[in-house]
């Protein structure tokens, strides 16, 4: 089995894409998803949390203050590194588990959405990975749109690597600059470089389109 590893930088686009793969039939685990799962009351991570950042990050409920958390771990790096180091852990063993089941499926390809997969040096996992990108201009559009504040903006961006090292440090990019259209001939054409033509034909380039936009291998 062919395992990708999906990445990009906050807002750049990856949900989009990992909708896109899995209307190809490609299974996707997303990370974000099971770092909801292993804060859930009563999980190992739970409790850990509620030890060290204290019970004020919980509601009534007993459900974890996200947005309080956020706030506190990305103004103090190292309450973040402290937060990552209780959650990533568990967060790849659940992946890994998925994979497990792929592979015992024999399924041909697998997708996992990492977004810090470079910045916890989670490559190695990995047969080939993806960027997802776009403008620094079209990231702040979006985070905005999001309801974003200017400062949760740069505080989000300046605890990831740059988009540009991701990009370089990546197998293959996906451009996700314009309406989602543009999107499905890059990732068809990254699938059928992945697995040797099994899926769409590399379509041709768009006018006026960058190297990346095209789902080429990034230059070196």
């Amino acid at each position: 089995m062919k395992l990708v590893g999906l990445t990009g930088g906050v807002g750049m686009g990856k949900s989009a894409v990992q909708e896109l793969l899995r209307a190809q039939g490609v299974p996707v685990v997303d990370t974000d998803v099971l770092a909801r799962q292993v804060v859930e009351p009563g999980q190992p991570a739970w409790r850990e949390i509620r030890r060290v950042f204290g019970p004020e990050m919980f509601d009534a409920a007993g459900r974890l203050r996200r947005e309080v958390l956020a706030r506190r771990v990305f103004s103090d790096a190292a309450a973040r590194r402290q937060l990552e180091s209780i959650t990533h852990p568990r967060i790849r063993e659940l992946w890994r588990q998925q994979v497990d089941v792929w592979r015992a499926e024999g399924r041909p390809l697998g997708v996992v959405a990492v977004p810090l997969l470079f910045e916890i040096g989670a490559e190695s996992e990995f047969d080939v990975v993806v960027c997802v990108a776009c403008s620094g201009a079209t990231q702040r559009h979006r985070l905005l749109a999001r309801g974003w504040e200017a400062e949760q903006i740069r505080q989000r961006v300046a605890a990831q690597l740059p988009v540009e090292v991701k990009m370089a440090k990546a197998d293959y990019v996906v451009w996700t600059e314009g309406d989602k259209d543009l999107l499905v001939p890059q990732i068809e054409c990254i699938l059928r470089q992945i697995t040797g033509g099994q899926f769409g034909e590399c379509r041709p380039a768009q006018a006026g389109a960058t190297p990346a936009a095209q789902g080429q291998s990034p230059p070196t």
